[in-house]
């Protein structure tokens, strides 16, 4: 038997996504793990089982540009996390600043693990149409999803769930 723990990035954007993205913290400890989200006054003071690393906070309120410039510098950063890392998979709540880790882990042929918003209950997010096609596994928290991603898995909601 290997004792090779699975390397496992776990990665959401600030706010509800990473909320989401904690109550998965008993994982954090089972595989050698890192969480990646934004850096923002809230996540500050975060204190969880593993290291966290940070991408730039953008939103598309921001302004066309500046939010591509920040895309774009968190892409780069991305890349280089993936590679210091090298997981295995990639486990996120969405949005947008996961979804150049989750590309890139697949031009790498490393497994996605996709959890749709408990928010979104009706259609597809944005980050959730990008990556869908690419997820090995793609969860969603309500049933009615199910009919906006075919094959999706219906796991019941994250934020209800007990520690």
């Amino acid at each position: 038997m290997s004792n090779h723990k699975k390397r496992v990035i776990f990665i959401a954007s600030t706010g509800g996504h990473l909320s989401e993205l904690l109550r998965l913290s008993p994982l954090f400890e089972r595989y050698t793990s890192i969480v990646i989200t934004e850096k923002t006054a809230t996540t500050d003071n975060l204190e969880i089982s593993c290291p966290i690393k940070y991408l730039v906070a953008g939103t598309y309120y921001q302004g066309k540009l500046q939010y591509l410039l920040k895309l774009a510098w968190n892409t780069m950063v991305s890349f280089c996390y993936f590679c210091l890392f090298r997981p295995d998979v990639i486990v996120t709540t969405g949005s947008h600043t996961a979804v150049p880790m989750c590309l890139i882990a697949k031009i790498f042929r490393k497994k996605v693990i996709y959890i749709e918003s408990i928010a979104k209950v009706h259609g597809q997010s944005w980050a959730g149409k990008i990556i869908y096609p690419h997820s090995d596994a793609f969860i969603v928290q309500w049933p009615e999803n199910k009919l906006d991603y075919p094959g999706s898995q219906y796991a019941g909601q994250l934020l209800g769930a007990k520690k």
